[in-house]
């Protein structure tokens, strides 16, 4: 492929997925205020899926003008459990209330893309996965932030599915990627009608 395609993101996970995906992807992390972002869907009353799309056109949309001609990517996920929204935690502490909460539950993960050129909006896509946490005790989720360390800070909900986070849950429903926070197959959909690649 020819095409440079730019990343509106500094999730290393997302640009590894889309560079294993075989895409040429250049990586700009957009620089937006996404607690102000939130709160103003929350105040508009949007739900998280709403919510997740308008903070990747918003990562998009501040990345485009740098990149004339490319196609630029934005991309977010939302998770909300018991209609209560949840950011990354800021720390241990954080991080252990938020398992504790969603200890026993099923959560949402909605994670939205798009793709905007020359700063027109030209495809979006939202995809929900369901995460069903069995019932955690306080000693397993004390030796597991032991285990995870920091890592559980880079992520929405305090674990990574693709290492000891997924013996959090007791059942998954939903497509791996967009766990992952990116709508891959979607994209690659896109990226074929665009002739970016090859039918």
């Amino acid at each position: 492929m020819s095409e440079t395609i730019v990343l509106a993101s500094g999730s290393a996970t997302r640009l590894a997925i889309l560079r294993s995906a075989g895409l040429s992807i250049l990586a700009d992390p957009a620089n937006v205020d996404e607690a102000a972002i939130k709160m103003d869907c929350a105040a508009c009353g949007l739900d998280a899926a709403a919510t997740a799309q308008r903070l990747a056109i918003a990562k998009a949309e501040a990345v485009a003008p740098r990149h004339a001609a490319n196609i630029v990517l934005g991309a977010d996920q939302m998770l909300s459990c018991d209609g209560k929204w949840f950011d990354k935690p800021s720390d241990r502490a954080a991080a252990s209330a938020q398992i504790i909460q969603l200890s026993g539950k099923t959560h949402r993960l909605i994670s939205a893309i798009c793709a905007i050129r020359d700063e027109t909006l030209l495809w979006t896509a939202t995809q929900t996965a369901e995460m069903t946490m069995r019932p955690l005790s306080g000693a397993f989720i004390e030796s597991y932030l032991d285990q995870e360390g920091d890592l559980v800070l880079n992520s929405v909900g305090g674990y990574r599915i693709e290492g000891r986070g997924v013996q959090l849950f007791s059942d998954i429903q939903g497509d791996y990627f967009t766990i992952l926070g990116l709508p891959l197959l979607p994209l690659l959909s896109f990226l074929r009608e665009r002739g970016v690649l090859p039918q």
